[in-house]
Parts: structure tokens; C-alpha cells; sequence
């Protein structure tokens, strides 16, 4: 079969209004609205807009509706660059809708949040040809049963899998997780997920074998940890740190999604990882400079800029 993309994605997309204060409000008091804007978020969505910035082919399969919210989301995704084709249309179905405070004096931002009318792409919805189309699947922990159906089926064509776990807790998670190829969670998950503190030991952790096992069960790991940078570790080998890059920091919304993004196009360009890191980590910087999930993700040419001015 034919590839028709780079990476198909299976997970969540979300509405994001987002509003600009000076400092994060405390209970009981009143504070001005600086700027307020909408704009497309979410793990796997935000993902794929990122990686068709920096010229990934990618697809979208999730289940909406015919609703203000569901409209919006189909109309940025492809305004992103993002194939909606596999896109479900349920009546009920509506994506998460997030407020995201963001505060001005850091950068930093609160997201408040209802998955409301979220309907998850049920196992039998997702066709073997589907999945036999793209070079590199994509999915988070919103994926369920229906994203444990799409590792099956990628696995069983050779395709890798990259992952991005939010909440290892979350509906079929336990199995899913030893599935993943390359395997990327922010420190607060593998915090709770390894029980350690620091996340180099996190790493190995994760990488490690399972109970019975004598091979890695990942590709690779990763751990990020915003402005501390990213630890990884390929095939359960040695735990390699990578700096952040600074910046002047206007808004970290999406800059997870955006890291996630950039690394899965650059697996599936067949670079590797420490390529797909050094990469993932300049695109979220980037992306950091400007306010947004989504607005903010440079292409291509622009992160290597970036990293060329970085090195001279």
C-alpha cells in the first residue's frame, strides 16, 4: 500500500481561549484582562500542526461533530497543514474546550478544562489500511481502546509508534505503554509513574525492562522538564541530558505538543534521535517566544537558523 502520510495522529484536539494576565490571580480579588484569543490546541492535534510546520505529511483521526467548536477545530487543523480526511463525524461529539490563564510576568500558564461531548474513536472504527498509510503513528493517553487498536495494527506493519502520555493512569494506559517505540512524558508524569525525584534516574526507570524481561521495551525514552532541558535514553542505554534553549518567553502553551511534534517528524524522516531532539528542543523554544499553542511553531529553515546562530 501506498504511503499517503509521514504521521498519522489518534488522539486529542482541543479549543483553546486563551487570556493574558499580569500575574496569576489569587482567590477573591478582580484583575484586568490584558488580551484574550482562541486558538487550536491539544496533545495530538497540537503535535501534528507541528510537525507539518516542519514539513512532516500528517493526518488527524478523531470523532467531532457539526458544532461551533468542532468547526473551528477542522478549520485550523487543515489551516495547519494537518489532512482531516480520517476525521469521524458523531452529532454529539465536540472537542475539549480549555481557558488557559497565561501569566505575562513568566510566561507560565494554567490550563482549566472540560472534556464534555469527548467521544474516543472506537478499535473497530480504525482500519488496518488506514494505519498501513502513514510512516509513523502518533498517539497520547486520550487514545483508549482505540489507540491501543492503532499500535496493534502499526506494529504488525512495522510502523513505529511515538507516544505522548499525559496520564499513565488513564483507560488502557498500562497496556499501551509497553508498545511505544519512543516514549516522551513531561517530568511530572514520570515522576509518578517511577516514583523518583530526579529525572535522569527517571529515564531509567522507564527504559528499563519489565518484570521477566531481558530487552528494552523502547526505542527510545524521553523525560522533559521545560527549562531544565530533556534527559533520553536509546534501547535502554546510557541517559543523555539536552540543555533548553533560552529565550525570551512569552507563553509555554503547547510547548510539550510542539517538542512531541517536531521529534515525531523527524523520526519519520528517518533522523536520529539525538537529531530528533536537538530539533524538538529548538522548535519549542521557538514556539515559546510567541503566545499560543499554536501560532508561535517556526518551520524548518527557522530552527536551523536558530541552531546554526546558537553554535556561532
Amino acid at each position: 500500500m501506498s504511503i499517503r502520510w509521514d504521521i498519522l495522529g489518534l488522539g486529542v484536539v482541543a479549543v483553546d481561549d486563551l487570556l493574558y494576565v499580569d500575574r496569576f490571580p489569587r482567590p477573591n480579588t478582580k484583575m484586568r484582562i490584558h488580551s484574550k484569543r482562541r486558538q487550536g490546541g491539544g496533545l495530538t492535534a497540537t503535535a501534528l500542526v507541528a510537525a507539518a510546520r516542519l514539513g512532516a505529511r500528517t493526518a488527524f483521526m478523531a470523532v467531532l461533530g457539526d458544532n461551533e467548536l468542532s468547526r473551528f477545530t477542522l478549520q485550523e487543523m487543515e489551516r495547519g497543514g494537518v489532512d482531516c480526511a480520517p476525521v469521524l463525524r458523531r452529532e454529539e461529539a465536540r472537542p475539549v474546550h480549555s481557558v488557559v490563564i497565561v501569566d505575562r510576568s513568566t510566561g507560565e500558564r494554567t490550563i482549566l478544562y472540560t472534556d464534555e461531548g469527548r467521544v474516543p474513536v472506537r478499535p473497530e472504527e480504525i482500519g488496518a489500511d488506514l494505519i498501513a498509510g502513514c510512516r509513523l503513528l502518533f498517539v497520547d493517553s486520550t487514545a483508549a481502546e482505540g489507540g491501543l487498536r492503532a499500535v496493534e495494527l502499526a506494529h504488525a506493519n512495522g510502523i513505529p509508534v511515538v507516544a505522548d502520555i499525559e496520564q499513565e493512569s488513564a483507560p488502557c494506559m498500562a497496556e499501551l505503554i509497553p508498545l511505544v517505540d519512543h516514549l516522551i512524558v513531561n517530568v511530572e508524569t514520570a515522576g509518578r509513574a517511577t516514583g523518583e525525584t530526579q529525572p535522569e534516574s527517571m529515564v531509567r526507570r522507564l527504559a528499563r525492562p519489565r518484570s521477566g524481561g531481558t530487552r528494552p521495551e523502547h526505542t527510545c525514552c524521553v523525560v522533559t522538564a521545560g527549562e531544565m532541558g530533556c534527559w533520553y535514553a536509546e534501547c535502554g542505554g546510557q541517559v543523555h541530558h539536552f540543555p533548553a534553549c533560552r529565550v525570551n518567553v512569552v507563553d509555554t502553551t503547547g510547548c510539550g505538543d510542539v517538542f512531541h511534534g517536531a521529534y515525531a517528524a523527524c523520526i519519520a524522516r528517518g533522523e536520529s534521535v539525538p537529531a530528533a531532539i536537538r530539533i524538538a528542543t529548538a522548535t519549542a523554544a521557538l514556539k515559546a517566544t510567541q503566545p499560543g499553542g499554536r501560532s508561535g511553531i517556526p518551520t524548518r529553515p527557522v530552527v536551523e537558523a536558530f541552531l546554526r546562530e546558537r553554535q556561532e
